[in-house]
């Protein structure tokens, strides 16, 4: 298997976040060969200074985390993130528009924010503990007629993160089509293999450092 710290997002997006916090999950990525970091849009241009001359992915969080801003709002965003070095942006879908059905609105929002990320990694946040199968599946649905690169179970702001049903509905519904990166609550290596056994190309986590060194 690929060394785990590849598949690790390590990421810091906490309200209270500081420009001291964002160097340090920098300097920790750069340490620890993760594949990614993961910011708010106002700390793309820093980390991404910060990881000049380094292979590490700087991925952009969009609508987050509540994915209930305008579809212009997350296109604006997009496009001020790679036009500050995102190299993916991480978007949350319309939940409220899922839950209610209203299943064109949120595949116009998605191939809004597809079309603004052209030639970056899209990840589509699910927020999947506010969320049926049958929801869940009819994201997945979109997602494959979007052309999303990742679909991602949790914000790690919601009410539950990641679990093992979910990402096996998940995986079960896009095959190899849309990898799938899992989110929230997942802070030891053990549950991170497990995902990783699942056919999970990425993790998001803050918890990297304690998932590699164990």
């Amino acid at each position: 298997m690929t060394s785990i710290n590849t598949y690790i997002d390590h990421t810091q997006l906490k309200a209270t976040s500081t420009l001291n916090d964002i160097a340090l999950l920098c300097k920790e990525a750069m340490e620890h060969h993760f594949y990614a970091v993961c910011v708010n849009g106002c700390y793309t241009a820093f980390a991404k200074a910060e990881l000049k001359n380094t292979s590490i992915k700087i991925a952009t969080v969009v609508g987050f985390p509540l994915g209930a801003v305008s579809t212009q709002t997350k296109v604006f965003e997009t496009k001020e993130a790679i036009a500050h070095g995102a190299d993916e942006i991480d978007m949350v879908l319309q939940i409220g528009a899922l839950i209610n059905n209203d299943l064109e609105t949120v595949k116009k929002d998605i191939l809004a924010v597809r079309e603004a990320s052209k030639g970056k990694v899209l990840k589509v946040i699910f927020e999947n503990c506010y969320l049926n199968d049958s929801q869940i599946k009819n994201a997945c649905d979109i997602c494959l007629e979007a052309n999303v690169d990742f679909i991602k179970t949790s914000t790690g702001f919601g009410t539950g993160g990641a679990t093992i049903e979910n990402v096996r509905l998940m995986k079960e519904t896009v095959g190899n089509q849309i990898k799938i990166k899992a989110s929230g609550g997942i802070r030891d290596k053990e549950t991170a293999l497990k995902y990783i056994a699942l056919g999970v190309y990425r993790i998001g986590t803050s918890s990297g450092i304690k998932i590699v060194e164990a």
